[in-house]
């Protein structure tokens, strides 16, 4: 059976969308699409085996018209990897002197330069932190958060990265 209310209904629904859609886009808002890098053949200075290697390296595939080589002489830009670290500090502990918080801290130091060794992004460091609560009851699942928060920590470096070497409109 028609209702005569469902025309009614279904402009209300498409004029909200659309204003949703005005909002996001006044705010800044846009999706993750391609990067336009200024460099069309890039080297990366780290193992494509490496978890960050390989999702750096996925991530310039699937988001930029960028070719990765495995050959610096081939390449119009070279990313050199000069730290990728990750810490473990004690944030706070109990009277008793038991571990409560962990903050754990990735850094990542890198550098971009053309094929003539001219310096596109000075040495930089992506430095990301995490707070992790602590209780021995339940190591197992503290471990398992601590790779989780890595892992995210490892994501973000990716997507920073990304930005920063978009960053770069002429070679």
């Amino acid at each position: 059976m028609d209702r005569p209310d469902m025309g009614r209904r279904g402009f209300l629904a498409i004029g909200a969308a659309m204003a949703a859609a005005g909002l996001l886009a006044g705010c800044g808002f846009h999706m993750r699409g391609n990067a336009d890098f200024a460099f069309k053949r890039l080297y990366i200075g780290l193992p494509s085996n490496t978890l960050m290697g390989a999702d750096l390296r996925r991530n310039i595939r699937n988001g930029s018209d960028t070719k990765i080589v495995e050959d610096p002489k081939e390449a119009d830009a070279m990313l050199d990897v000069l730290a990728d670290t990750r810490a473990k500090t004690i944030l706070s502990i109990t009277a008793e002197g038991v571990v409560r918080e962990y903050r754990l801290t990735q850094r990542f130091s890198f550098r971009l330069r053309d094929a003539t060794g001219k310096e596109l992004i000075g040495p930089s460091t992506l430095v990301l932190t995490r707070d992790l609560t602590y209780n021995e009851a339940n190591t197992l699942a503290k471990d398992y958060e601590e790779q989780q928060l890595y892992r995210d920590m490892q994501r973000d470096v990716v997507q920073q990265l990304m930005r920063r070497l978009a960053a770069v409109k002429t070679i």
